[in-house]
């Protein structure tokens, strides 16, 4: 017997993993996932991400804005920003950093929807991977004879439903962000 809590848990992490990956991916409107993961160097060497040194504000479609907690590193964090190579040129306005969203060519929309297809297939193969191993484990418990055969397919068959559910829900996301990228 295999526990479909367990189960449901490991896929919804994945789930979860794949729809942080591809918030980082560009679209053409502004979102604070563009910039939360971005790392700067800060306090004399701290490597830190944006989200935790500051809020991310999304004035209109085309730009965001930085505030920092601390405003004395506000360059620091201008800097390691144009140093992170994400396509935006700060902009420090008084107490905020405003960056603005150049528009995205044909190409490059192109190449974001091949990367989240990337994206999409290592999910499925996580997916996968995780039915494989509770699959394993229902194997085991049948040679050690703790299950019988007909309780052995109703929880194969429970196990290939759960993991069909979880690929949809992957495929969805992609094909809602697919849309976004289009614009």
């Amino acid at each position: 017997m295999i526990n479909f809590t367990d189960v449901k848990t490991r896929m919804e992490k994945i789930s979860a993993l794949f729809a942080n990956d591809i918030a980082s991916i560009r679209t053409g409107r502004a979102t604070p996932g563009l910039i939360e993961n971005v790392v700067v160097t800060v306090y004399n060497g701290q490597k830190m991400k944006l989200i935790e040194l500051g809020s991310i504000g999304v004035p209109d479609v085309r730009s965001l804005t930085f505030e920092p907690w601390d405003q004395p590193i506000i360059r620091e964090i201008a800097n390691g920003i144009s140093v992170a190579n994400i396509g935006m040129t700060p902009v420090v306005d008084g107490s905020i950093i405003r960056m603005s969203l150049p528009m995205l060519t044909v190409e490059q929309r192109e190449d974001y929807i091949k990367l989240l297809g990337r994206k999409l297939e290592g999910a499925r193969v996580m997916i996968r991977d995780a039915r494989a191993d509770f699959r394993f484990d229902l194997q085991k418990a049948k040679q050690d004879k703790s299950v019988s055969e007909d309780e052995l397919k109703r929880d194969e068959t429970e196990l290939q439903k759960t993991t069909d559910l979880y690929v949809t829900k992957l495929e969805e996301m992609a094909k809602k962000k697919e849309l976004e990228i289009r614009g």
